[in-house]
């Protein structure tokens, strides 16, 4: 073992995590792995340079899944890691989000975290450990920063919290929390539940923020003990000289331009010509004199969005009065519609404001479920939510370069809140796809999602057990937290000056869904409370709205949607269904007009537009499940024809020999003359010989025999005749087997 390296170890809930350094990428800021049973998770953190011209703080957050972790090849066709999955992608974002606020203010250098997982064993989830290697390998560097932090998963089992359930466990929870925050606060919450209630919701959340402690302890007992000397950073350059006269300067009008209710487009067209008139006033050089005794334009904004910020929050603590006229708790307006696209499965419409969603729903079969390629335990899932943020929905015009990282949290966090109302797959065999079209965008669409989700889904026919609605909350408060507003309904300007972004999704039982963001350096629970009660009065309205535009989902999908039946057939006829490489169930797909899916336990789903066709596919599959008897009439299509007799194909697979002298009440010259290859007749079964070899009469049929006649009437004649029955078409050559050439010999 490396001598350099160091072992720490806490117990968290009822596991034990452990921390080493020193072992691994020594030349980094700062380096750890986490482990959980069998999960290692490896994690870096180094703080760089500068670089010019960014008005932003440069922090990048990586997580990569490696494949190998858990001893598997990339599916991809390079068979090799490519671009971040969507779980890698949700992890970065999961893991960036509590660790950005703590970051010193105004910190203008690059800092990269990149995670990559080294061991994965299929039981534990590696979100969690995530954060808190991210955060271990911040604290323990160089890198100026205001951590740890801790993070925590609850579940919760026949009404008992679980720290850091299993994936085992969580199947068995109502609730999936993950917390992350530090020794005071709560920083940031990510959550999917069954319907829990609000008061279930804050339990849950101290529970975590408790449970989280040892883990924030052990990184502060490994920063003292072995953590580096943090390095000077540099920041971004304050005036604040300026920042007072700027300040003074826009106080008067920017209130005055904020007394009367503004629509987002009034907002920033009255601030564009106050940030003139300040770049006028403290910006312009007179001829003559040197540039560098005067404030440069980025300062001059940037005093001029210190003041914007200082006075928007002001108005609405002290007067409660927010930029669109509305109080705290109000909502803004809100109406919904239906059923736009006459020919998706379902469409929905919510707006609030000017916020405006439009989700589309589809339906298919089990079988274009969405395959999963990473290190979690789901292969699959039938119920996929995408959401797309084009540039015009804020005004703007630029290059579209794919699903952003924001697209893909956006549409993660709408899936979890419409997934626990989703029908199972037992009562409802269908995949799912919805689409959210973000059209108009001033705050929340991705609960505005939510919403049109649900519309859409109602539209759609889908069964879904009750429909959900999201609001974002927000906060504003002042440095010691002793004033503070719970914003409901926030849009674009309060996320952006305001400490909260706090989204809750819901049914009128309960919460599905939450996730929260502060920039601030944590939120104690009674705000929490107080928020999700604010939210919960603003989800009941919202749902009355929509309510309002459908108020169930229809009793039937679409015309133009598939239908999709069941049919059960035993497991050892599966093969004679599918055929040899899959020759007969796409035959019977092309016949059909369907798409079929078949499971392992015998299942079929059948899904077709139109009834004939699924009709036709039912009735082939169903007699895969039969089983021949003496006695029995079928109407069967002959497969082959010899000297002798007709093969007829009786049930899907299975055929028996119709012998020429029972093809008619009378005497029969040639086989030819009563049947074709292709041509339908109905026959009976007269004998089932033990090796399976079936003898059919059509002569049984005409003359309308009993099967007690038929054993009596259709005897063997002459040398082997009763051999000519075949249990299937691979069991007959033409090289005279049983009732073949050999066989047929009675008759001549």
């Amino acid at each position: 073992m490396n001598p350099e390296a160091k072992i720490y170890t806490t117990q968290v809930g009822s596991q034990t995590i452990t921390l080493e350094t020193g072992k691994l990428a020594g030349q980094a800021g700062g380096a750890i792995t986490i482990q959980l049973g069998d999960n290692i998770v490896f994690a870096s953190a180094t703080m760089g340079g500068v670089r010019e011209g960014l008005d932003f703080f440069p922090l990048s957050v990586d997580f990569e899944e490696r494949m190998y972790a858990a001893g598997k090849i990339p599916g991809s066709f390079f068979r090799r890691e490519g671009r971040p999955g969507t779980e890698a992608i949700l992890i970065s974002r999961l893991t960036d989000r509590p660790l950005r606020p703590l970051f010193p203010a105004g910190m203008r250098n690059q800092v990269q975290i990149i995670m990559f997982t080294i061991s994965s064993d299929d039981k534990n989830p590696l979100d969690i450990l995530a954060i808190n290697a991210a955060s271990t390998a911040v604290t323990i560097s160089d890198t100026p920063w205001n951590g740890p932090v801790g993070a925590v998963r609850v579940g919760r089992i026949d009404d008992e919290f679980v720290i850091n359930p299993t994936y085992e466990e969580m199947d068995k929870s109502d609730l999936d929390l993950r917390i992350a925050g530090t020794r005071e606060a709560v920083l940031m919450v990510e959550c999917g539940a069954n319907e829990v209630s609000e008061e279930v919701m804050v339990a849950a959340l101290e529970h975590g923020h408790k449970a989280m402690q040892p883990i924030i302890e052990l990184q502060l007992k490994m920063q003292k003990e072995l953590g580096k000397t943090k390095r000077e950073a540099d920041f971004f350059p304050t005036d604040q000289e300026l920042d007072k006269k700027v300040f003074d300067f826009l106080n008067t009008p920017m209130n005055e331009l904020l007394e009367k209710p503004l629509s987002k487009e009034d907002f920033y067209i009255g601030m564009d010509a106050l940030l003139d008139n300040v770049t006028t006033e403290f910006g312009t050089i007179p001829e003559g004199k040197d540039a560098s005794d005067y404030p440069t334009a980025a300062a001059v904004k940037s005093a001029f969005l210190s003041a914007e910020h200082d006075i928007v929050r002001e108005r609405i603590l002290d007067k409660g009065l927010r930029p669109d006229g509305r109080s705290p708790k109000d909502l803004r307006e809100v109406w919904a519609e239906v059923e736009l696209s006459p020919r998706a499965h379902g469409s929905g419409l919510f707006t609030r404001g000017e916020t405006q969603v439009l989700t589309f729903v589809t339906l298919g079969t089990l079988g274009e479920a969405q395959k999963i390629d990473s290190l979690s335990p789901t292969h699959s899932k039938r119920y996929i939510h995408h959401y797309n943020f084009p540039p015009y929905s804020v005004g703007e015009a630029r290059p579209l370069r794919g699903q952003s990282r924001r697209e893909i949290g956006h549409g993660a966090l709408a899936e979890r809140a419409l997934e626990p109302v989703i029908p199972a797959e037992e009562s409802f065999p269908y995949t799912l796809r919805l689409v959210s079209e973000v059209l108009s965008s001033n705050g929340s669409t991705s609960m505005a999602s939510v919403c049109g989700s649900s519309l859409a889904l109602m539209d759609a026919g889908v069964p879904i057990k009750a429909p959900v609605a999201g609001i974002a909350m927000g906060l504003i408060s002042d440095e010691d937290g002793k004033r503070y507003k719970v914003l409901t309904d926030i849009q674009g300007t309060e996320d952006h000056v305001g400490d909260m972004d706090f989204k809750v999704a819901g049914t009128a039982e309960g919460i599905t869904a939450l996730q929260m963001d502060i920039k601030i350096s944590g939120l104690n629970t009674d705000i929490m409370k107080e928020a999700l009660e604010q939210a919960r009065v603003a989800r009941m309205a919202i749902l009355d709205k929509m309510l309002e535009a459908i108020p169930q989902y229809r009793p039937e999908i679409k015309d133009h949607a598939p239908r999709i039946t069941t049919v059960k057939i035993p497991v050892d006829k599966i093969g004679a269904l599918i055929g040899p490489g899959g020759k007969n169930i796409r035959s019977l797909q092309e016949e059909t007009g369907t798409k079929i899916d078949i499971e392992e336990d015998g299942t079929v789903y059948i899904a077709a537009v139109k009834g004939e066709g699924a009709q036709a596919a039912i009735d082939h599959i169903e007699a895969l499940g039969e089983s021949a008897e003496i006695g029995r009439i079928y109407t069967g299509k002959v497969v082959r024809i010899e000297n002798f007799g007709a093969f007829v194909e009786i049930l899907p697979g299975t055929d028996g020999l119709v012998h020429i002298s029972q093809l008619d009440s009378q005497r029969v010259e040639t086989v030819e003359d009563i049947a074709g290859i292709g041509d339908e007749i109905t026959v009976m079964i007269t004998d089932i010989d033990p090796m399976g070899k079936i003898r059919l009469s059509r002569k049984a049929v005409l003359e309308g025999w009993s099967a007690e006649e038929a054993r009596e009437k259709d005897k063997p004649r002459g040398g082997g005749g009763r051999g000519g029955g075949g249990g299937g078409r691979g069991r007959n050559d033409r090289r005279g087997g049983p009732g073949g050439n050999r066989g047929g010999g009675g008759r001549r």
